[in-house]
C-alpha cells in the first residue's frame, strides 16, 4: 500500500527524502569521526559505531523503496523482493534491539565494576557481544523467511503497510491464526521482552550503584551520560510497542 492516498501529501512525503538524507549522514559521521580518532576507539564508541552502522542499513532497506513507489506510482514488489526487503528489516531492527542491550551491559559494567571494566570489556569481548548480536539478528530474520517460505500464499495480494512488514506478511500465508499468534508472540518475547529486561536489570544496577555514593559531579555525569541511551531505549522500544501492541 501506499503511505498516502492524496497526491498533494505524496509531495509532501518527499521531505523524507532530506530527512533520510540526513539520518544516513548523521550516522556516517559516527562512524567515521570513530574510526578516525584514536581517543574514541573504547567499547562505548565501538558499540555506538555498530549501532549507527545498523541504523543506516535499517532505515534504507525501506525508505528508498517506499519514494520510489512515490515516485513511479507503483507498488509492486516481488514474491523474492518482498523476502529480501524483510529478512534485512528484522536483521537490522534485532541488530539495533541487540546493540542497545549490550551498550546497557557495557554501562553496567562502566560503574559497576569500574577497576575490573578494562578487563571485562577488552576488544575480543567488544567484538564478540556484536557478532552475537548479528548471529540472533540473522536467525530471526531467518526463522521469518522459512515460516514464510513453508507456508503457501495466493497471488497478488496486498500488504497493508508501505513495505513488507513481517506482520503484515504472515497475516498472508495461509495457516491457521493460532499458529501466526504463536510465532508472533515466541519471537516477539525473545527478541524484545529479554533484552528490554536486560535493559531494565542493567539499569537497576546502575542506579543503584550511583544512589549508594554520596551525589558529586561523577554521580551526576554518570546520569546524564546514561539519559541518552535511555532517551534512545524510549524511542526505539515506545514507537515498537505503539506500532505492534497498542494498534490494530
Amino acid at each position: 500500500m501506499s503511505l498516502s492516498e492524496d497526491p498533494e501529501i505524496q509531495t509532501i512525503l518527499f521531505g523524507l527524502l532530506i530527512m533520510y538524507l540526513v539520518a544516513v549522514l548523521g550516522n556516517l559521521l559516527i562512524i567515521l569521526a570513530v574510526g578516525s580518532d584514536s581517543h574514541l576507539h573504547t567499547p562505548m564508541y565501538f558499540f555506538l559505531s555498530n549501532l549507527s552502522l545498523a541504523d543506516v542499513g535499517f532505515i534504507s532497506t525501506t525508505v528508498p523503496k517506499m519514494l520510489m513507489n512515490i515516485q513511479t506510482h507503483s507498488r509492486v514488489v516481488s514474491y523474492v523482493g518482498c523476502l529480501t526487503q524483510m529478512s534485512f528489516f528484522l536483521i537490522f531492527g534485532c541488530m539495533d534491539d541487540m546493540l542497545l542491550t549490550v551498550m546497557a551491559y557495557d554501562w553496567f559494567v562502566a560503574i559497576c565494576h569500574p577497576l575490573q571494566y578494562s578487563v571485562i570489556m577488552n576488544p575480543r569481548f567488544c567484538g564478540f557481544l556484536v557478532l552475537v548480536s548479528f548471529g540472533f539478528s540473522l536467525l530471526e530474520s531467518q526463522l521469518h523467511n522459512l515460516i514464510a517460505i513453508y507456508f503457501t500464499f495466493s497471488k497478488n495480494v496486498e500488504i497493508a503497510n508501505f513495505f513488507c512488514e513481517p506482520s503484515q506478511v504472515l497475516n498472508l500465508a495461509c495457516f491457521d491464526t493460532l499458529t501466526k499468534n504463536a510465532v508472533t508472540y515466541f519471537v516477539g518475547a525473545i527478541y524484545g521482552f529479554l533484552p528490554l529486561l536486560g535493559i531494565f536489570f542493567s539499569y537497576y544496577k546502575i542506579v543503584s550503584s550511583i544512589l549508594r555514593i554520596p551525589f558529586s559531579g561523577g554521580s551526576y555525569k554518570a546520569f546524564s551520560t546514561c539519559g541518552s541511551h535511555l532517551a534512545v531505549v524510549g524511542l526505539f522500544y515506545g514507537t515498537a510497542i505503539g506500532v505492534y501492541l497498542a494498534s490494530a
